[in-house]
């Protein structure tokens, strides 16, 4: 969807919202997005008004904040360790970003999820529509406590937010299931979301996460979101904050730009209590995801081969990401680096296939992206192996599986490349044996 030039000075002239956004903006990295054909420098930080007017003018459409906080974010760069990076950071905010393509079923699982963070004692609740179909329940970092299990609480990043989204998503998954299943029966669901019943079954029980998603895997250090009051490109509606109590009434509506009359801060830290969410983090680091639910996030560490498995013993699917994809970049870069790495793929090499990639995908991901985490990877010095073929968030989803018979053989892409470079080695000595 077009925005037109006169739309948005109209709405980011406004002072109350120009405040609103640099309030956000404070210690935050912030990326200015140009209508979807990718985003400016990073990093880069909003200081006044007229920073925000200037971007405009320049072409963008909206404007894109880290869940991290730092101390200088324009320190930030691709090439910082770990270490570094725990150096450079004050803290992050919990974002919970809710992704489906039915509104309503989003209502639900939003609503779920503010009612599971007021269970765990949490007044400090924040809650954002996307723009789109979703939304972003947040949590400031000053509710949480300075240190946990004896490490500062600001170094546990992405862990600790991983951490909360997978134990919250597991503790509202029964009621979201239900009251689903209260607005569509399983004939609906399969026809709205193009999908398979057995697509939709997890342990004999209709599993909501098939057709939603609570953010987990992709909360990565310099993740951005959408700021509050900023345009979503492809809806034209604004990222409006709204109150948690008005989740399910929420009208898209009251979204367009025009019908924006008040404006209040997103995450204000006004009358925050801390430590109010020490209950529920600590309960996460000691939650155990049952073994069945969490098949890809209880993969094991795996020792790669010693030489680099070629493109050409790859799986089709890995093959059909390399060809560029629409949607699920982010969700390929995961799958590439660790696949890559576990196929014995050099950090270096790994690296110049992935801004290979990256040039064939119609709209490219910033290159700061995937480059940050292949460092991550790469100072944690971890091979894990990639979501398993039958992980249908991944592979289906994204519209890349298009299984030969080989892959009725493995359960993971990895295998099918170690088994494919086996049987072409044993052709090739068959062959001179012959000769």
């Amino acid at each position: 969807m077009v925005i037109h030039l006169s739309t948005l000075l109209k709405h980011y002239k406004r002072k109350d919202i120009q405040n609103a956004i640099l309030n956000a903006a404070k210690d935050k990295e912030v990326a200015v997005s140009y209508d979807l054909k990718g985003f400016g420098k990073r990093p880069d930080i909003l200081r006044h008004p007229k920073d925000i007017l200037e971007f405009v003018k320049q072409g963008a459409t909206s404007f894109h904040c880290s869940e991290e906080l730092w101390h200088n974010p324009l320190q930030l760069n691709p090439g910082l360790k770990s270490d570094e990076l725990n150096e450079l950071r004050k803290g992050w905010d919990l974002v919970l970003d809710i992704d489906c393509a039915f509104l309503e079923y989003s209502k639900l699982a939003a609503d779920l999820l503010v009612q599971a963070l007021r269970y765990h004692g949490i007044k400090s609740v924040f809650v954002k529509f996307s723009g789109n179909h979703g939304f972003h329940i947040a949590v400031p970092f000053r509710s949480f406590p300075n240190i946990v299990h004896n490490i500062p609480a600001k170094n546990w990043f992405p862990e600790g937010p991983r951490k909360i989204a997978l134990y919250l998503q597991e503790m509202i998954r029964p009621f979201l299931a239900k009251k689903i299943l209260k607005i569509d029966d399983f004939k609906t669901i399969c026809k709205k979301s193009n999908k398979n019943r057995q697509d939709l079954i997890l342990n004999n029980n209709f599993n909501p996460f098939a057709v939603l998603d609570i953010d987990t895997v992709l909360i990565a250090s310099r993740h951005l979101y959408r700021m509050p009051y900023c345009f979503n490109e492809k809806s034209g509606l604004v990222s409006v904050p709204i109150k948690p109590e008005d989740i399910i009434t929420f009208d898209k509506k009251s979204a367009l730009p025009e019908n924006i009359k008040s404006v209040h801060d997103f995450l204000d830290e006004k009358n925050i209590q801390k430590n109010e969410a020490k209950k529920l983090l600590i309960q996460a680091f000691d939650f155990k995801i049952k073994k069945e639910q969490t098949k890809f996030s209880k993969n094991k560490t795996f020792e790669s081969p010693t030489a680099a498995i070629p493109v050409d013993s790859f799986p089709p699917c890995i093959k059909n990401i390399l060809k560029g994809v629409e949607d699920g970049k982010k969700r390929s870069v995961f799958v590439l680096i660790n696949f890559l790495t576990c196929c014995g793929w050099s950090h270096d090499d790994a690296e110049s296939l992935l801004k290979q990639w990256n040039n064939k995908n119609k709209e490219k991901l910033r290159e700061v992206y995937f480059l940050g985490q292949l460092n991550y990877h790469k100072t944690h010095n971890k091979k894990i192996l990639p979501p398993n073929c039958s992980n249908k968030a991944y592979y289906q989803d994204m519209h890349i599986c298009f299984p030969d018979s080989l892959c009725k053989k493995i359960k993971n892409p990895v295998n099918y490349a170690i088994l494919k470079k086996r049987l072409s080695f044993q052709k090739t000595k068959e062959k001179a044996k012959k000769s």
